[in-house]
């Protein structure tokens, strides 16, 4: 009995060294693969973005193509921080003609999808959504399918594909 038992314990084992953990090793480098898409595919974005001043619907489908080709679903949040100049006096007692305080507001990625790709099927109404010098956007994508590793590896740690990228708009954008 104690031969047997011992055995099964080995056969186990086995299994799980030539099964487990080269299945594990495999599908976590698909894993850093997708990791490295998407973060490439992120600053791509961003930084076209950043540097031609506007938002165009050619730009972000290819973002999401790129995405999609990892096999993964993603959740894309764009966020984009206007700069809302406000050119009035601050009276401050040392300074009396300061410049008022530059305030942000921000648009999100519903607000930015209703202009690019408005919901009609016509694609003259799509349109650029428009940046200025001196705007900030934010682009975050995160995995929300799991793979094969993050279901493997789930005992372990708790592990998402997600990338950002973002930064200071350098020009402004023109339709």
């Amino acid at each position: 009995m104690g031969d047997s038992f011992i055995m099964i314990i080995a056969i186990m084992v086995a299994v799980v060294i030539m099964f487990v953990f080269p299945l594990m090793t495999f599908a976590g480098r698909t894993d850093d693969i997708s990791q490295l898409t998407a973060q490439s595919a992120v600053t791509e974005f961003a930084d076209q973005a950043r540097s031609i001043g506007k938002i165009t619907p050619e730009s972000y489908n290819q973002l999401v193509q790129t995405l999609t080709a990892t096999g993964n679903t993603y959740d894309v949040e764009i966020e984009v921080k206007v700069l809302d100049e406000n050119p009035g006096k601050k009276t401050v007692q040392v300074e009396r003609e300061k410049i008022g305080e530059n305030v942000y507001y921000s648009i999100f990625t519903a607000q930015i999808l209703e202009t690019i790709s408005p919901d009609t099927n016509s694609e003259d109404d799509a349109k650029p959504y428009l940046l200025k010098e001196g705007d900030m956007v934010v682009v975050k994508v995160k995995n929300v399918s799991p793979t094969l590793y993050q279901q493997l590896a789930s005992w372990f740690n708790i592990y998402t594909i997600s990338a950002d990228a973002g930064g200071i708009v350098t020009a402004t954008g023109k339709a």
